[in-house]
Order: C-alpha cells, then structure tokens, then sequence
C-alpha cells in the first residue's frame, strides 16, 4: 500500500512536471532563458526532497497528516516556481525577440561603442591638472615622503650614457682595402727593382757592397774618372819594372796618390781641360782599389767583363730610375725614393716586404680609431717594424705603410648603446624629501613637471574620463559607420549580421594593437581578408576611413600610418581577383615589398634618411615589409578558419568546392553517373547565363554541382539514372502520390547531406531554391487521371509542390533555368528524326529550340517562381538565346567519314 502511495505520488509530479516543461519548450521559453538551467534545477531538487521526505514518514497519524501538510506546502511551492520560471521566461523571450528584430542597430551601436572604446582608450584616465596649467588651489604635503626627481635622474642618467665609453669594432672591408693598396704598393716596388736588376750584381767579396752601390748610381763624370783612373794605372804598370808590387795608381806607402783627372771646359778654349780632383770621394777611391786589386788577382780580360757587366748594370738602374721618377709623378704621395728603395740588397727586400705585412696584420688587429693624432701612429708604426724589418728599410717600410694605413676601428652602435643603458641603470634614483605641510605648489602658480610628479605620488592629481572628446570621437566614428552603410547598400554584396560583426572584428585589430603598444599593426590582414571575403569596394571603404580617424585620434608615426594603409590598399584592391591560396601568398610579398617602400619613401621626403639614423630608418623600414608579410601569412591561416565560422563563401572556396575529387561529388559521380553528367550540362548552361549576367560564376558553377545531391538517396527513381531500365515508379510503386513523395525527397535529403559535410548556406541554397514550389507535373497528370476514374480521389496541388522556397538570388534564379531547360533539350534531342540509325539535329532548327525555352521560361515567371530572384523579364529571352548558343556549340556537325567495306576491314 505504501509502495502504491509513493508510486501514485511520484507520477502526478513527474506528470506536472512533464506537461509544464513541454509547455514552456513550445512557446521556446527555457531554451531561451539564460536562467533556464537554474530553475530546472531546483525544480529537481524540490522533487528530489519529496521523494525524501515520503520515505522517511511514520506509520503514526499525526506524522502522517503532518506530512500531507507539508507536501502541499511542497507542491504549492512547486507551482509557484513554475510560474515564477514561465514569467521570468517571458521576459527574457521578449527581450530576445526585440533584440533580433533590432539586430541592425544594436550591431551598428556596437560598431560604435567598441571603435570609440578602443580608439579613444587614452581619453579615460586623464587628469584635471595638466602641466603648464595654473594652480585652483594651494596645495600642501599630506606626509613626509621621499619623491624621486624624475628630471634630474633622467639628466644624471643621460650625461653617464653620454659619457660611457664607445665600443668600437673592427672594419673588416677597410682592412681588406688598406692591404690591398700596400699590396700594389709593394708590387710597384717589385716591378722597379726587376728592371733595375739584381743587386749585389757581383761578388761582395771581390767588389764590396758599398762600391757596387756606387759604381750601379754614380754620374756618368764620376764613372768615366774611374774608367780613366783605371786605363792610367795599367799603362803605368807596364811601365814598371815586374818587381814592382803595387798598381801604379797606388801611391807607395811613402807617397801621396796621385788624384785622378777629369777633363774640364775652358771658356776661353772649349777643347781644352782641366783635371777634377775626386780623391776625397772615399767610395770612388774604394771603388778604384777593389777593381785594381780585382785585375791583379785576374786576368785584364776578366776585368773587362767585369767594366762591362757594371756599365750594363748602370743602364738598368738608369731605367729602374726613370721608372721610379714617373710612378711618382702619377702617385699623389711619394713613397719610394732612389736610395731607399734600390739600394736595398735582395734578401733585404724580401725580409723588408714580409715585416711590412706582419706589422700591418698586428696594427689593424689592434685597430686605428677615428681621430688618432698622426705622431702616435707614427710612433706605433716605428715600434712594429723594429722588430720586422732591417735597420736599413726602415724608413722605407715606415713611409708605406703611414701611406696606406686609415681607420678601420667604426662605432658598434647597439653594443655601445647597451653599454650606455647598462651604465644609466646603474645611476641611482635622485630622491627628493618633502616633509610634511610643505607647499607643493601655490594658487595661482603655473604647475611645473616636478610639482606634477609630487601631485602624482600623493594622489592629488585627479583622473577622470574626457566624455566630451570621447561624444566628439563617437561622432566621428558614428559618420564613418554611416558612409559605410551607405557604401555597404550600394554594392551587389548582401551583408548578414555575422558578416557586418567580422568586419567590426578585423576593423577593431588594427586600434587594438596600437593601443597594446604594438607599431606594427594588422593593416594588411585587414585589407587581404576584407577584400578576399568581400570584394574590393568594402576593403577599401574600411581602410579608407581608418585613416583620418587613426590620423588625429592616435600619436603614432605618420609614415608608419601610411605605410600600412598602402599594404591594406593594395590587399583589398587585388585579394578577391585571385583565384589559388598560392596567389595570395604572392600578394603578401608584394604588400610586404609595398609598406617597406613607403615607409622609406615618406623618410626621405621628411629628409631623416640622411642624417646620422639612416641605418635606423633603413632597418625600421624592414621591420615594416617583414611585418606586412607576418600578417598576411596570419590572414592566409585564418582565412579558411573564418569562412566556416562565418559561413562565407570566396573564390577560392567555390574553387575548392568545384574540385570534382571532393567526397560528395566522387559519390555523386560514381552512385548516380545520370545525375551526374545532367549536373555538368546544367553547370555549362548556367555559366554561360551567370557570365553575360555579370552574376557571381564561381558561385553558379559550385551551387549547380551540388543542387542534385539529394538524388543520391535513391538514384534509380529518376530517369537519368536508370540507363534503359524498367522505371520502378511504373512497375513497383504505381502511386503517384508517393512517387511524388520520393521525387520530393531529393530537396530534402540533400540539404541533410550539405548540411552533414558542412557546405555553405550559400551553396546548400541551390538545392531547394533550384526547383522553388514548382509542380511535379507528370505525377500531377497521373494523379488527375486516376481522380477522373475514382471520384474517392481528391488532387491537392500541394502534394505535388516542392515545399521551395523559390530563388532568392539571381545565382539560384539561373540555375532553375538551366535545369529545366537542359532536360527540355534533352527531351528535343531524343525527339529528333532518325537518320541511318542514329539520331539527327538537322530536323531541329534554332528557332524551334528558342521557342521550346521561351515557352518554358514564360511559365517559370507566370508561375510566380522567379519573383524574389532579381531577374527582370528582358533578361528571360536573353537567358533563352544564352542556353540556345551553348546548346548548338555541344551539338556541332561533324564531318562525314566514308564508309569501309568488310573486306577493307577484314583485311
């Protein structure tokens, strides 16, 4: 009994409940109440502890009408929250329904709220007391505190980053070039001394270096004394007796040497001379003993060759010298002297040459800073070639290298600014003590930057929100929204609510990132999804108005502002033209190549990129194009994000949706091969139109691929898919009403596919809009026949309707046409006259299929299926004459090929 009880008690409340709940869901009320869940809940628990109480109740009296008592308490409290839920339901169902009658203008509201937020963000904490502004009020020290002098530290900070040390790198092109002149210094030197010859150019042991040096550059006087000194002082020792030891040009050890006479001029008698005294020329005397001592020890011939090897000698170091002479007429600086260069032995040059190259390496390693007084570096050079070259090159490895040698130390600019900032962090704050009743500032007094920064730290500068310019903006922005409509009403593109929210979104990016602080903002994401999504007029409108707006409300660098509107510009100007996600890519280099450029070319005409910052500019510049193509590869990632959330449809979506390797076309190629051939003429016909109609093509071509799908559910109820075979609606069904169920079916059923394998509204709007409410009319016929024979039989026009709705687009509009008037063409095909066995069209002439499709489209636009399409009456006969051509081109004659005889076959 108490098990029937608790039964009985627990299905009347789960009955209430029940019928209150499918109540409430049919006027849609807790579905749509955002509380629903709550109330439901404790609707729940309320039942819940029902349950709980009737199981603990006694089998006592007084328990028990205690209890009654209290479950109608329980049930009264039950209906009350009922009540209480449909009521606050109500409202909330109310509110959502004038929320989406109103869905236009809260969206525009919100357009203006959130651009104004964000644009005008520094306009919300503002303080009342501004510097240079004069005091309300003297205004006093609440409490002793130290304040820091932001001013001061700033200045100590400055004059240490100022004063720290510069950190210089090594120029590595300026050495390359500095060794390459000393390099083409020292081969001129070689070249000279090759023509100048080898040097010693005899043995040093017979003829000393000293005499060589002087025979090889003495005057041609000196040279033909020392020849005469030498015939004289043979003559004179065959004279001599052969005990006679010494050469008669020598003096005995007793006597003086007789000097040696060199013809002079006399005015009066020019053939006449006079002897030249060189004997106080030791190198020439010394050059006369050694060639005396040499022909003792040899013979008068070997001498001779030796007189001649000098004289031979001479004539090279004559040329070596006229050589040298020009080189330093061409150079600018002479470097190489006579006595310097040519006097030097070989091994001598050759060493002088490598210690040239060794103290260059160790000066450039160590560095020439720009600056360096000339002494140091000449006393550094010194210093290096000590060690390098002989005591003798010297001067002349001293003069090459001072010659060649530049600064190759430059300024290393981030390292040194490292170094500044390291050194400024270092410097401690200036604090300041203001004690307490000290005046910060006096009425009156104009408020400078240190009595604002005391303001600041007690609190005393009062912040508020500028409405004002914050009103002044929203009208801005409220006009800019405005011309945006009025644009947006003018285009062939019909935006929906989500679509004017993406704009808001993509629009909303680029203050967004400015006002975070971040200069490289998302002006070529916007423009390339923009005008990829919605053609190049809106792309162009949004960024277009972004500018002035931005312009005055944000301080931010105009060239920085122009750069990304150009990049913005040219995605929404070109994105909705391509046609692959490679081409966009493309696109992106060429914004990324457009904001660097401008970004340099406003530089230039304001005159910073030849100041000392011009590597600066440069760098920002490509900070700029690096940018342009980030955001433009994010924008090439979101892209196909955005158009399944939004439910957009771009070129390169239809394009992609067209691919006949897509799953549902595959299946529709392979399962209904009728369906699908009649799908591909129909997608031709409805091209054609949709090109001389200006209308979306990409759109038609995709929508028609798909407007059949719904075929797939049971192909061979239709004609095209039975390929000869028993029609069942004939021979298994024979009902036309059911058959025109089935028929039907195909609408339906093929939405649930698109709407399975996700495709868009856009393309799902095909399947329906392409038959509208259009009468299946050979059932129609079937049914109206049977009703004549059976009066039981009653025709409703509606079972025999599609349930639409009729186009909405002028894209669904043609591809009504074309289906109907592909299968009208195919009916004309099969119906011409047979000729040799085959089918003919040269019964079937142009005016004739003109007349069959004009027919058709007339009851099309008497049967009220075109009247939302947007398609006038003139362009039904245009569409006629469209689908005529296309037909013709498919059904051209052909060549008439002789026959073969069998044997010709056989054979």
């Amino acid at each position: 009994m108490k098990m029937q009880q608790f039964l009985q008690l627990l299905n009347q409340q789960l009955t209430h409940w029940r019928r209150q709940s499918k109540a409430l869901r049919r006027k849609g009320k807790l579905i749509r109440s955002p509380k629903g869940k709550s109330h439901r809940r404790k609707l729940l628990r309320t039942m819940l502890k029902n349950i709980f109480l009737f199981l603990s109740k006694t089998n006592e009296k007084s328990v028990g009408v205690a209890h009654r008592k209290h479950r109608r308490k329980q049930e009264r409290a039950l209906r009350s929250k009922i009540k209480s839920v449909k009521t606050k339901s109500s409202i909330y169902a109310v509110g959502l329904d004038w929320a989406y009658k109103q869905r236009y203008s809260v969206i525009l509201a919100i357009a203006i709220v959130s651009l104004t937020g964000v644009i005008g963000h520094k306009l919300y904490n503002q303080t009342q007391l501004q510097v240079g502004n004069t005091a309300p009020q003297t205004i006093t020290a609440p409490y002793t505190a130290s304040i820091e002098d932001q001013k001061k530290t700033e200045a100590e900070r400055k004059a240490v980053s100022n004063s720290s040390l510069q950190v210089l790198m090594v120029d590595a092109r300026m050495n390359e070039q500095i060794k390459e002149n000393l390099q083409q210094l020292l081969d001129d030197g070689n070249e000279i001394r090759t023509v100048a010859g080898a040097f010693p150019f005899f043995d040093p042991v017979v003829l000393s270096i000293s005499s060589q040096r002087y025979l090889r550059s003495c005057p041609d006087s000196e040279w033909q004394a020392v020849l005469l000194a030498v015939k004289n002082s043979k003559n004179q020792q065959n004279r001599q007796t052969p005990a006679s030891s010494h050469p008669s040009s020598l003096a005995a050890p007793n006597q003086k040497r007789q000097p040696p006479i060199k013809p002079k001029s006399d005015s009066q008698n020019p053939e006449k001379t006079e002897p030249v005294d060189f004997s106080q020329n030791t190198d020439f005397t010394q050059a006369i003993a050694e060639l005396e001592s040499y022909r003792l020890t040899n013979s008068e011939k070997n001498l001779s060759l030796l007189i001649a090897q000098i004289s031979q000698t001479r004539q090279k170091y004559t040329q070596a010298t006229a050589k040298l002479l020009k080189l330093e007429t061409v150079s600018s600086e002479v470097v190489y002297e006579e006595s310097l260069l040519l006097d030097l032995l070989d091994a001598e040059w050759e060493k002088t040459q490598r210690g040239i190259h060794e103290s260059t390496e160790r000066i450039l390693t160590q560095g020439i800073p720009q600056g360096l007084p000339k002494n140091i570096l000449e006393d550094a050079v010194s210093l290096q070639l000590q060690s390098f070259v002989p005591e003798d090159a010297e001067t002349l490895a001293k003069k090459l290298l001072l010659a060649v040698l530049k600064p190759n130390l430059q300024k290393d600019e981030e390292q040194t600014r490292q170094n500044a900032q390291k050194a400024a962090a270092g410097v401690p704050p200036v604090m300041v003590k203001v004690r307490y009743g000290e005046v910060i500032v006096k009425k009156g007094a104009q408020i400078t930057a240190w009595n604002f920064e005391v303001l600041e730290h007690y609190h005393l500068i009062h912040r508020e929100v500028k409405w004002q310019e914050l009103v002044k903006l929203g009208g801005v922005i409220a006009i800019a929204i405005g011309i945006f409509v009025w644009v947006e009403r003018h285009i062939d593109y019909e935006l929906r609510q989500r679509d004017r929210l993406l704009v808001l979104l993509l629009t909303l990016s680029v203050p967004g990132a400015i006002a975070i602080g971040f200069p490289y903002t998302t002006w070529s994401a916007l423009g390339l999804l923009l005008g990829s999504f919605y053609g190049p007029a809106l792309g162009l409108t949004v960024v277009g108005l972004l500018l002035p707006i931005l312009g005055i409300s944000l301080d931010m660098s105009k060239a920085a502002l122009l750069a990304g509107v150009g990049g913005g510009i040219l995605g929404s100007y070109i994105a909705q033209r391509l046609r692959s996600r490679e081409e966009l890519a493309l696109l992106g280099v060429a914004i990324a190549l457009t904001q660097g450029s401008i970004y340099l070319i406003v530089k230039i005409l304001i005159g910073q990129v030849f100041g000392s910052t011009w590597y600066i500019v440069l760098q920002e510049a490509g900070l700029f194009a690096l940018s342009g193509l980030g955001w433009s590869v994010v924008a090439l990632g979101l892209s196909p994000y955005l158009e399944k959330v939004f439910d957009l449809v771009t070129p390169i979506r239809l394009a992609e949706l067209a691919n006949p390797n897509r799953p549902l076309l595959k299946r529709l190629a392979t399962e209904t091969p009728g369906t699908f051939q009649h799908t591909l003429l129909v997608a031709t016909l409805a091209e054609a139109a949709a090109k001389e109609l200006g209308c979306n093509v990409e759109l038609v071509r995709a929508g028609t691929l798909y407007h059949d799908i719904g075929k797939m559910h049971d192909p061979l109820s239709f004609i095209e898919n039975q390929m000869g075979g028993g029609n069942k609606h004939d021979t298994e069904i024979k009902d036309p009403w059911k058959s025109a169920e089935i028929i039907k079916k195909h609408v339906t059923e093929g939405v649930v596919m698109a709407r399975k394998h996700l495709l868009p509204t856009a393309i799902q709007a095909f399947i329906p809009e392409h038959q509208g409410t259009m009468l299946i009319a050979y059932f129609h016929h079937q049914a109206q026949q049977m009703a004549q024979s059976d009066p039981s039989l009653t025709v409703d026009d509606a079972d025999f309707r599609y349930d639409g709705p009729i186009p909405q687009s002028r894209e669904t509009g043609i591809v009504m046409l074309a289906d109907s008037c592909e299968a009208a063409l195919r009916s004309l095909e099969a119906s011409a006259k047979p000729l040799g066995g085959k089918r003919s069209l040269k019964d079937v002439s142009t005016e004739q299929a003109l007349a069959m499709l004009n027919n058709i489209l007339r009851a099309k636009w008497q049967d009220n299926q075109l009247v939302d399409s947007g398609l006038t009456r003139e362009e039904m006969s245009q569409i006629a004459q469209i689908f005529v051509d296309v037909w013709q081109q498919f059904h051209h004659k052909r060549i008439a090929y002789p026959k073969l005889k069998a044997s010709s076959l056989s054979s």
